[in-house]
Protein backbone atom coordinates (compact mmCIF):
# COMPACT_ATOMS: atom_id res chain seq x y z
CA UNK A 1 0.00 0.00 0.00
CA UNK A 2 1.61 3.63 -0.79
CA UNK A 3 1.39 5.74 2.49
CA UNK A 4 2.99 8.44 0.81
CA UNK A 5 0.22 10.79 0.68
CA UNK A 6 -0.42 10.42 4.29
CA UNK A 7 3.78 10.72 5.33
CA UNK A 8 3.96 14.15 3.93
CA UNK A 9 0.61 15.52 5.72
CA UNK A 10 2.08 18.58 8.00
CA UNK A 11 1.75 17.66 11.46
CA UNK A 12 0.58 20.99 11.93
CA UNK A 13 -2.48 20.54 10.02
CA UNK A 14 -3.71 16.45 11.60
CA UNK A 15 -2.42 18.29 14.82
CA UNK A 16 -5.95 20.59 15.73
CA UNK A 17 -7.97 17.43 14.74
CA UNK A 18 -6.49 15.74 17.84
CA UNK A 19 -7.46 18.78 20.03
CA UNK A 20 -11.10 19.36 18.80
CA UNK A 21 -11.77 14.74 19.09
CA UNK A 22 -10.50 14.90 22.74
CA UNK A 23 -12.21 18.39 23.43
CA UNK A 24 -15.52 17.06 22.53
CA UNK A 25 -14.98 14.38 25.05
CA UNK A 26 -13.77 16.84 27.70
CA UNK A 27 -10.40 16.45 27.61
CA UNK A 28 -7.55 19.10 27.07
CA UNK A 29 -5.19 20.14 24.68
CA UNK A 30 -2.46 19.70 27.61
CA UNK A 31 -3.65 16.01 27.76
CA UNK A 32 -3.07 15.37 23.82
CA UNK A 33 0.18 16.97 24.30
CA UNK A 34 0.85 14.63 27.01
CA UNK A 35 -0.19 11.75 25.29
CA UNK A 36 1.83 12.67 21.98
CA UNK A 37 4.94 13.34 23.86
CA UNK A 38 5.41 9.93 26.14
CA UNK A 39 4.80 8.33 22.48
CA UNK A 40 7.17 10.38 20.98
CA UNK A 41 9.95 11.83 23.54
CA UNK A 42 9.46 15.40 22.47
CA UNK A 43 8.89 17.48 25.57
CA UNK A 44 6.22 20.88 25.33
CA UNK A 45 9.08 22.94 23.60
CA UNK A 46 10.21 20.37 20.83
CA UNK A 47 6.43 19.83 20.48
CA UNK A 48 5.54 22.95 19.21
CA UNK A 49 8.79 23.52 17.20
CA UNK A 50 7.53 20.64 15.32
CA UNK A 51 4.64 22.41 14.89
CA UNK A 52 5.62 25.55 14.39
CA UNK A 53 7.77 24.37 11.62
CA UNK A 54 4.93 22.66 9.97
CA UNK A 55 7.20 19.46 9.44
CA UNK A 56 5.61 16.53 7.64
CA UNK A 57 4.52 13.11 9.36
CA UNK A 58 7.71 11.74 8.26
CA UNK A 59 10.01 13.99 9.70
CA UNK A 60 7.86 14.77 12.93
CA UNK A 61 8.56 10.80 13.73
CA UNK A 62 12.19 10.71 12.18
CA UNK A 63 13.40 13.78 14.49
CA UNK A 64 11.30 12.16 17.52
CA UNK A 65 13.92 12.07 20.53
CA UNK A 66 12.84 8.75 21.23
CA UNK A 67 9.58 6.43 20.97
CA UNK A 68 8.35 5.16 23.82
CA UNK A 69 9.54 1.55 24.81
CA UNK A 70 5.94 0.40 25.71
CA UNK A 71 4.81 1.57 22.34
CA UNK A 72 4.08 -2.18 21.74
CA UNK A 73 1.85 -2.61 24.52
CA UNK A 74 -0.66 -0.45 21.94
CA UNK A 75 -3.07 -2.71 20.55
CA UNK A 76 -6.54 -2.36 18.91
CA UNK A 77 -8.52 -1.76 15.63
CA UNK A 78 -8.00 1.77 14.19
CA UNK A 79 -9.34 2.96 11.04
CA UNK A 80 -9.95 -0.84 10.63
CA UNK A 81 -6.97 -1.93 10.53
CA UNK A 82 -4.80 -3.58 13.55
CA UNK A 83 -2.54 -0.98 15.01
CA UNK A 84 -0.06 -4.21 16.26
CA UNK A 85 -0.32 -5.88 12.55
CA UNK A 86 1.08 -2.12 10.28
CA UNK A 87 3.70 -3.84 8.51
CA UNK A 88 5.30 -0.32 7.46
CA UNK A 89 7.58 1.09 10.95
CA UNK A 90 6.40 4.80 9.81
CA UNK A 91 1.75 3.77 9.48
CA UNK A 92 2.65 2.00 12.43
CA UNK A 93 3.91 4.90 14.27
CA UNK A 94 0.93 6.99 12.81
CA UNK A 95 -1.57 5.07 14.07
CA UNK A 96 -0.61 4.36 17.64
CA UNK A 97 -0.88 8.14 17.91
CA UNK A 98 -4.53 7.68 16.53
CA UNK A 99 -4.79 5.26 18.77
CA UNK A 100 -4.24 6.92 22.01
CA UNK A 101 -6.14 9.96 21.07
CA UNK A 102 -8.97 7.32 20.61
CA UNK A 103 -8.91 6.16 23.68
CA UNK A 104 -8.25 9.25 25.63
CA UNK A 105 -11.54 10.30 24.09
CA UNK A 106 -13.32 7.40 24.78
CA UNK A 107 -12.62 8.36 28.35
CA UNK A 108 -10.39 5.41 28.59
CA UNK A 109 -7.98 5.19 32.25
CA UNK A 110 -5.33 7.56 31.94
CA UNK A 111 -2.91 4.64 33.29
CA UNK A 112 -3.98 2.45 30.89
CA UNK A 113 -3.06 4.75 27.83
CA UNK A 114 -0.23 5.18 29.08
CA UNK A 115 0.76 1.49 29.28
CA UNK A 116 1.65 1.55 32.90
Amino acid sequence: MDYSRVFKMTFASVYPHYITKAEKKGKTKEQVDQLICWLTGYDQTGLDKQIESKVDLETFFAEAPQIHPNVHLIKGLICGYRVEDIEDPLMQKIRYMDKLIDELARGKKWENIMRK
